[in-house]
């Protein structure tokens, strides 16, 4: 397993955090986040006595937490708690402290805004788009989003109608497709685009996106005509649609002399655009 360290800034207080690739989650320093919300200069003894108090609660939070090496104060590399975003959010939900009810009330707020969306899906989509609008993506390309997300619903309805279980054979089945059109796997492919976390349909320009959308609508067309039983035969149904989009890709890379895969993003793409345009 591969990592990357990082050091995040809570204010003035630097919080640790590592990058497990394998599972594709930051981990961060439960002692370092501590200490920044408290400000106590025990943060170590003020995570044993909330261990104590979580157990006593019933909480299973204490049991699921995992540790990594992280450079110490004295530069040597110490086995340390350390919490995934869900765990710190509900581990900060735990200390009674004024720096800690900021994040408390977004909390709130989040699952408010998660609430709303349930009970009319609209308010959802307009809020995605607004999120999008503030990171600074073109209308055009927001649009685009939008519709591949309604054929990517439509191809894991399929999937489900089909008998595919969701998590890792969607998961698989994914994959398949995202190598089939790219020529990467899905976790290659974030790579070459220097992502972690992020959503890589989120980094794709606007072909890309096309092409994507193309092989899991190819999917999903070929997946109700043919009705294939059990993961695997669905795994070919899944490399037939991605293959057909991977054409695609290569006749217009072969036409235009360019490369469809590209390391930048849609927002990245469209800032350039702007520039070539001012510089006329």
């Amino acid at each position: 397993m591969t990592k990357e360290t990082a050091i995040k800034l809570f204010e003035t207080k630097q919080v640790r955090s590592v990058w497990d690739s394998e599972v594709e989650k930051w981990y961060f320093s439960i002692i370092d986040v501590i200490e920044a919300l408290t400000g106590t200069d025990r943060p170590r003894k003020y995570w044993s006595d909330l261990k104590t108090k979580l157990k006593k609660e019933g909480s299973e939070l204490s049991e699921k937490i995992g540790q990594f090496k992280m450079s110490a104060e004295d530069g040597k590399m110490r086995i340390t708690d350390v919490a995934d975003s869900e765990q710190l959010f509900r581990l900060i939900q735990s200390v009674p402290s004024p720096k800690a009810e900021p994040f408390k009330m977004w909390l709130a707020k989040i699952g408010s805004e998660r609430i709303d969306e349930i009970e009319d899906p609209e308010k959802g989509i307009d809020r995605l788009m607004e999120t999008y609008l503030r990171k600074g993506y073109s209308k055009e390309w927001i649009n685009q989003r939008l519709k591949s997300i309604e054929v990517r619903k439509e191809l894991t309805d399929e999937w489900e109608n089909r008998g595919v279980e969701k998590g890792q054979e969607f998961a698989i089945l994914t994959d398949d497709i995202t190598q089939a059109w790219s020529g990467f796997s899905t976790k290659q492919y974030k790579q070459f685009k220097n992502l972690k976390k992020e959503n890589l349909r989120d980094h794709m320009s606007n072909l890309e996106l096309v092409l994507n959308m193309l092989a899991e609508a190819t999917t999903t067309e070929i997946s109700k005509e043919k009705k294939p039983a059990g993961f695997e035969n669905n795994r070919k149904i899944a490399r037939q649609g991605g293959t057909i989009a991977g054409n695609t890709r290569k006749a217009i890379e072969e036409k235009s002399g360019k490369k469809i895969v590209t390391r930048q993003n849609a927002k990245q793409l469209s800032q350039k655009k702007i520039k070539e345009i001012e510089d006329q």
